[in-house]
């Protein structure tokens, strides 16, 4: 390429106007990779403070996470993100401690068992596991290395899978608290062939469901939970270092900014910011799915109204003084069989995370209590904030087994998000497949965010780059290059 060819590029590039609305970790992403080759970009949020589920709150006198505190390091993608915006020496991992599962018969709990898929164990007869399914329990799953995979082997639904291969104890107090406590779904819902890959086929070598565990894992012992990672300060240093970078290269990023309408006039689009009117060369939409299908339906004929309420959950944030909890009694976290407490999950964040621990000092401790599932309004819904934090208190006190004063709590904080549905819901792949072929289909219009990719940085970084991407390609190449 020559250089009057190199030229005409950043050109091209300079005189592009984009869009992104929704300043989400989605939306920051794109707008970056847009901004490294010189594209003009404007970020629209809606709210006063960008970041999505990435944000941070004070709360008696420390800064923690309010939203997601870790991401997971599968594909190594958020850690390119990571290292390429400087503070790649600011990766922490959890402590050891392990998850632990509550609202077993008896009111017990139990530490969940190494060696697991998404809940299914290796050895039902090993005594971490035995010790949350009981004997009767084992005994069932044991079934599984008698039964022919055959048919088996080609089965859909997580739920069904475990329950027919395994019994109810391995369904109910192992599987389903993970995908209630990580995915907010139900066991039932999950794709086994998206949500563990390779399961199905491993179940067929090996001609059983426990045999197909082993065969994934290669026997690995790594702790439940041990496959995130964190920022020292919270994740929402991500985000600052996001904003900065993005302020380096000139980006705009505008708060308070609610897109109302999107239009395409002639070549360009007009989107209606408040009394403003905005226009841009590319559109990008990364907000939630409602909002997110409210203002492409318009514009994309064939995408539809959102037809199904994501799941809402509420995390309920406490400083509390107990020295009882020093010594972490149940690991870094617990998950909750359904039905059996009404929250779903606990985070210790002064156990799991050190440098919480150094920032709060012996005897003081940081507790994240999760509300809301798939199917249901967290029980915090209807609650004034008071009541909410007491709620939670009550729930941590059960959940860690120490009895927690209301006395003891130096402050709390209550943050609401929509969860979007993972990728691995069955139908959910031919839902998005469908609606990002819609949008795709509609020049200079994209769109990214968890609701497309499925949840999780791991998920939203490297599909916000691709889509960033695919329309970068189109406005300097058009769009027949754009899709080699």
């Amino acid at each position: 390429m020559s250089a009057a060819d190199l030229d005409d590029l950043a050109a091209r590039a300079e005189a592009t106007r984009v869009a992104v609305v929704g300043g989400g970790v989605a939306g920051l992403v794109t707008a970056l990779d847009f901004a490294k080759l010189g594209f003009r970009v404007t970020v629209l949020e809606a709210s006063a403070q960008p970041g999505g589920v990435l944000r941070g709150a004070e709360v008696a006198g420390l800064s923690v996470d309010v939203g997601a505190e870790s991401y997971a390091t599968r594909g190594g993608t958020v850690r390119a993100l990571i290292d390429e915006l400087g503070i790649g020496d600011e990766v922490v991992t959890p402590a050891a401690g392990g998850a632990w599962v509550a609202g077993l018969p008896g009111g017990r709990a139990a530490p969940l068992p190494r060696g697991r898929v998404l809940g299914i164990p290796e050895n039902p007869f090993d005594p971490s596991v035995r010790r949350v399914i009981g004997w009767s329990g084992a005994w069932r799953a044991y079934l599984d290395r008698l039964r022919p995979p055959l048919t088996i082997g080609h089965d859909r639904s997580l739920g069904h899978l475990v329950r027919s291969r395994m019994g109810e104890a391995v369904l109910d107090r192992l599987v389903a608290p993970v995908t209630s406590g990580v995915y907010s779904a139900r066991p039932d819902d999950i794709d086994v062939d998206l949500a563990a890959p390779g399961l199905n086929a491993a179940l067929t070598r090996a001609g059983s469901l426990s045999g197909a565990v082993s065969d994934l894992r290669g026997r690995s012992t790594a702790t439940p939970g041990s496959a995130v990672a964190g920022l020292r300060g919270g994740m929402t240093r991500l985000v600052r270092a996001l904003l900065s970078r993005l302020e380096e290269l000139g980006v705009e990023v505008r708060t308070n900014a609610a897109v109302t309408l999107i239009e395409r006039t002639d070549d360009r689009w007009s989107l209606t910011v408040g009394e403003e009117q905005f226009e841009a060369d590319l559109v990008v939409i990364a907000t939630t799915e409602d909002e997110a299908r409210r203002l492409l339906v318009p514009v994309v004929p064939a995408l539809e109204p959102i037809t199904t309420a994501p799941p809402v959950v509420e995390i309920i944030t406490l400083v509390v003084h107990e020295p009882g909890l020093d010594t972490p009694p149940r690991g870094t976290g617990v998950l909750t069989v359904p039905g059996s407490h009404r929250a779903k999950a606990l985070t210790h964040a002064s156990a799991k995370w050190e440098w919480i621990a150094d920032a709060t000092g012996p005897g003081v401790h940081v507790v994240r209590v999760s509300f809301g599932a798939q199917g249901e309004d967290p029980a915090t819904a209807q609650l004034a904030d008071d009541a909410a934090a007491a709620l939670a208190l009550e729930e941590a006190s059960a959940l860690l087994g120490v009895d927690l004063d209301p006395a003891s709590v130096r402050g709390s904080h209550r943050a609401r998000w929509v969860q979007s549905q993972p990728a691995s819901v069955i139908g959910r792949t031919e839902h998005t497949a469908a609606a990002r072929g819609a949008i795709r289909a509609v020049p200079g219009l994209g769109a990214v965010g968890a609701w497309l990719s499925g949840t999780g940085l791991a998920q939203v970084v490297p599909d916000a780059r691709e889509e960033a991407d695919r329309l970068r390609r189109s406005a300097l190449w058009g769009s027949q290059r754009s899709q080699e």
